[in-house]
């Protein structure tokens, strides 16, 4: 009996790390990829081993394709400066999207243990800058932020923190770091940046064709994220003019719509699990059709 009692407590004991073990084999492979997702929506992966493992995707939106129409999280009903919160993939699954990212840096935020964190899914959460969906202005300018504007088939990433009347679809980002293709001084100018993970997106000149670079991090050997500089020289190379920050760490975390629900392309990280997805204030998705 007591052998018996001791090989069940050390089985459960060894369970918890047996689980979070499986999640690093779930994670994509550190392989490139390339891969048309849906009409007008193309996927890149990207794996590097200098100066540090570093695991890149991209996805480019051609926004004259037809089918092809952007959404921003809508506001709670009942309040209507705030967001429920949701992972991507819920959002993707709720709102019937093809593609879907997290977007908007916000408030509240809390990660303390992977059971004690803030916010959960349905929770309520506050986009920091601007925030537009359906055409609908639902939080407020900030000084110090800029913002990425969909009116039709065109974006638009401005200083000024406003998107233009007319624009039906909007999100704020902490900054513009590629404008007309060259990387603004001051990413170089933070003592404190370091390898993390990130989201940006970038436009090109035309405002007609769209990128999305997430970057995973914080999972030694796997992806240790990039510091800004870099993601300046990745979003650069893509040929991109204009690129906007958006909320990364944590947060970080791309999905798209198959036959089987939702699948994650990159590797999200949330209350230091991986392949778990943090609930965020609001995202980022595209309609699109089959190819």
């Amino acid at each position: 009996m007591q052998r018996y009692l001791l090989a069940t407590g050390t089985a459960l004991l060894l369970l918890p790390l047996a689980l979070y073990g499986t999640l690093h084999f779930l994670r994509p492979p550190q392989t490139n990829k390339e891969q048309i997702l849906f009409r007008g929506i193309t996927y890149q992966r990207y794996a590097r081993s200098t100066p540090r493992p570093i695991m890149i995707h991209v996805v480019s939106v051609d926004l004259t394709a037809p089918g092809v129409k952007a959404l921003v999280t809508p506001p709670m009903a009942s309040k209507r400066d705030r967001t429920s919160a949701r992972t991507t993939s819920e959002f993707l699954r709720e709102f019937k999207l093809q593609l879907a990212v997290n977007a908007s840096y916000f408030n509240a935020f809390d990660e303390k243990t992977p059971w004690n964190y803030y916010p959960h899914s349905g929770d309520r959460s506050y986009p920091i800058g601007e925030a537009i969906s359906n055409g609908d202005r639902y939080a407020k300018t900030k000084q110090g932020w800029r913002v990425l504007c969909f009116s039709q088939n065109r974006a638009q990433i401005l200083e000024s923190g406003k998107c233009p009347e007319g624009t039906t679809q909007g999100v704020a980002g902490s900054e513009i770091f590629v404008e007309h293709g060259k990387p603004k001084a001051q990413i170089f100018r933070n003592p404190r940046d370091k390898p993390y993970p990130r989201m940006a997106v970038g436009i090109d000149k035309e405002g007609k064709k769209l990128w999305l670079i997430a970057v995973d991090g914080k999972q030694p050997i796997y992806s240790e994220g990039v510091k800004m500089p870099e993601l300046a020289k990745i979003v650069m190379d893509l040929g991109v003019d204009t690129a906007l920050n958006l909320d990364g760490g944590g947060s970080t975390t791309v999905v798209m719509a198959t036959n089987d629900g939702a699948k994650v392309l990159n590797a999200p990280i949330h209350t230091k699990i991986p392949m778990r997805e943090r609930p965020v204030a609001n995202h980022l998705g595209f309609y699109a059709e089959p190819f």
